[in-house]
């Protein structure tokens, strides 16, 4: 009796002791990462606030001491501002034609590349290679090499077979700054698609085909329904980055022709008009939206490590 009840009492003070160097270990293993973690919040999170606070005042640069508190009516005149308002819709309109084509072609593309055939790796390289070229080497590149009424390429084919010589950029701006977009980030769609492809159970896949099943029918009831969650990913990875997009518009078009979009309206209005508080406000505005798209995005990463710990 003795024992059984004086057992407990001798592991209490055990215990008590642990807890300290667990937490002290638990800190211990954490302290390497503060150092990021403060730097990433003075390079990122205080400029933000500081934008924020900034997007509240009507601040002109070029007359400092004119600044004064205005509340929300920096946000209401990037809502109620017709040429913001264009700039808005421009750049949705930018955003869902680029990531819906992109994904269509790089579907098309990573159910070429799933197939075995000689040469598959260099074909695959060369394909993933737009992606990789700097956004504005890749405009410059559409610009000059190959929009350019003069000397492009597109026009130089259309001479040879005796077609017209249009100036693609004055007569479709818009579609000129997609084309270039489609061509750098459809190897982005490709790449997420071909890992969904590859993650395909291969047996289901037999077993469909030993019952008879067409391709079609296995690309339309097992492939498309398993690739919903990478379909999902994509679009939504690039409509983070096309949203934010600049480069193109700024190189190919400089936001001329109605292509400005809302980041090119923000440059517009903090380096040109020297509009400090509106172009605050226009950026809050993009980054909200950018945090937004990025939380479903989020959702569906989890979503598919989930799927795959089930499988494992």
């Amino acid at each position: 009796m003795t024992a059984t009840t004086t057992a407990p009492l001798a592991t209490t003070p055990v215990r008590t002791a642990l807890r300290p160097s667990n937490r002290l270990r638990a800190w211990a293993t954490r302290a390497p990462l503060l150092p990021a973690l403060i730097f990433m919040i003075v390079v990122t999170q205080l400029p933000f606030v500081a934008t924020v606070v900034i997007s509240f005042f009507d601040w002109n640069s070029l007359y400092p001491k004119a600044r004064h508190f205005t509340g929300v009516d920096n946000y209401k005149e990037v809502l109620t501002d017709a040429d913001l308002r264009h700039s808005v819709w421009t750049t949705v309109l930018l955003t869902v034609t680029v990531v819906l084509v992109s994904l269509v072609l790089g579907l098309l593309l990573a159910l070429l590349l799933d197939r075995r055939f000689k040469g598959r790796g260099v074909v695959r390289t060369l394909l993933i290679a737009p992606f990789l070229v700097v956004p504005v080497a890749a405009a410059l590149l559409w610009k000059h090499v190959l929009y350019n009424p003069e000397y492009g390429l597109f026009n130089g084919l259309l001479h040879y077979v005796g077609g017209p010589q249009p100036d693609w950029i004055s007569n479709t701006p818009l579609l000129a700054v997609e084309a270039s977009l489609v061509w750098q980030w459809t190897p982005f769609m490709m790449l997420i698609l071909l890992a969904g492809l590859q993650s395909r159970d291969q047996q289901q896949m037999e077993a469909a085909r030993v019952d008879g099943a067409s391709d079609w029918q296995i690309f339309r009831y097992l492939t498309l329904p398993h690739l919903r969650r990478y379909l999902e990913l994509g679009a939504l990875l690039g409509s983070i980055y096309i949203v934010q997009n600049f480069d193109a518009v700024f190189t190919i078009t400089s936001g001329g022709l109605g292509t400005a979009n809302l980041p090119y309206t923000v440059y517009q209005s903090f380096y040109q008009a020297h509009e400090n508080g509106l172009a605050s406000a226009a950026g809050v505005l993009v980054v909200i939206g950018s945090i937004i798209i990025a939380t479903f995005a989020l959702r569906v990463v989890s979503s598919l490590f989930r799927e795959e710990a089930g499988r494992a």
